[in-house]
Order: C-alpha cells, then sequence, then structure tokens
C-alpha cells in the first residue's frame, strides 16, 4: 500500500470506530450520565490535588453522549483554579475563553456540516498559546488504546490546538469505561497520544 492508501484506510477505520462508539453511547440512561459527571468531578479533583493555587485547567465543555463535566468544572472553580474551555470559531479555529466564576454558557448554532458545538462563554477569546499555560489539560475521547492513543470526533481540533502545550502539561482524555480497548487504533501522523485516563472503572 501508498501512503496515500494507509491515509485513506486509517480514516476509513477511524470513522467504523466512532460510528460503533456514538451506537453505543445513545444506550445510555439519564441517571447514569448523572452519576458519571459526579464520579468525573470527583477523580479530577483527586487529580489536581498537588496543583498550587489558581493553576490554570484546560477542560471542555460536554456536550452530547459525553460524561457531564460542568460539575468538575464548578468544583474546579471552587477549588480556586483558573479553567479555559475551547471557543471553536469556524470549528478550525484554536481558541480558548477563561470561564468566569458564574459559569454563564450560550448555546451555538451548529456547524456547516450540521455537527453540534459546545456551548461557549461570553469572555474574550484567547489565543492558541493560552493553552502553554494549563498545567492540566482534559480532553474528550471516544475511545482509547493500550498506548494511549485518544480517537476524537474527527475534527482535529484537540490534534492542532494540543500543539500548543506546555512541556510539563498532563493531558487527561475522558471516556467510559467501555471506550477504553487493548486493539490499537489506527493512527495519522498528527494524532497525539494522552498522559492518562480517565474512565468510570478508575473514577
Amino acid at each position: 500500500m501508498t501512503m496515500d492508501d494507509d491515509a485513506k484506510a486509517a480514516k476509513a477505520a477511524k470513522k467504523a470506530l466512532r460510528k460503533a462508539a456514538l451506537a453505543r453511547r445513545r444506550a445510555i440512561e439519564p441517571d447514569e450520565f448523572e452519576r458519571a459527571g459526579d464520579l468525573l468531578m470527583r477523580a479530577a479533583l483527586r487529580r489536581v490535588e498537588g496543583l498550587p493555587a489558581r493553576s490554570t485547567i484546560a477542560a471542555y465543555v460536554s456536550m452530547g453522549t459525553e460524561i457531564p463535566t460542568m460539575p468538575m468544572i464548578a468544583a474546579l472553580q471552587q477549588r480556586g483554579m483558573r479553567v479555559l474551555v475551547p471557543r471553536l470559531g469556524s470549528g478550525l479555529d484554536i481558541g480558548w475563553s477563561e470561564l468566569g466564576d458564574s459559569g454563564v454558557l450560550e448555546p451555538m448554532p451548529r456547524t456547516a456540516s450540521g455537527g453540534m458545538r459546545p456551548r461557549e462563554p461570553h469572555s474574550p477569546v484567547l489565543g492558541p498559546d493560552a493553552l502553554r499555560e494549563a498545567s492540566m489539560i482534559f480532553v474528550p475521547a471516544l475511545v482509547v488504546d493500550g498506548s494511549n492513543m485518544r480517537l476524537g470526533r474527527g475534527g482535529g481540533w484537540y490534534d492542532r490546538a494540543l500543539t500548543e502545550r506546555g512541556p510539563r502539561a498532563r493531558i487527561v482524555a475522558v471516556c467510559w469505561p467501555w471506550e477504553r480497548t487493548s486493539e490499537p487504533l489506527p493512527r495519522e501522523s498528527h494524532d497525539i497520544a494522552v498522559d492518562e485516563v480517565l474512565e468510570l472503572g478508575d473514577m
């Protein structure tokens, strides 16, 4: 196979994995989401215990079938942490905003292709280099393999954003327990491994 063939095969395999992961998530019961959000919050607080007050944490605003992150974000703020959340712009632009104490987030219009977008704050948009200040970066994942390679939704936003992380930042993927796999994920040159994974079994 040529390099082009390899890339096409990787993309096709990723697409199939995403479809299967999202189908499995649709079977989750509402009370399981609430419990998962609480468990994630408790696990995240354990992960940041050793960090200085006012450390910067990059998180994401959950949407759809993702484990709810707002309880985690609120708890981090109560600990005095500065929390950055993504600002997607056109979906290709990389940006962040500090989430204020009010935690007010506005719904965003769907992407041109009809995809969901997370809610965003009204606070000023910071550039890609704002991520360099983060000590810990929580990222969503649909699947994570044994070498901590992560499968996202396919837009490549985090793959681009994470190139701006600081040298000591820890990347933490968040997924449901069944989304860990021992099978290696298909890889492309831009894929970035995470440092650790938070799943419900760890929480």
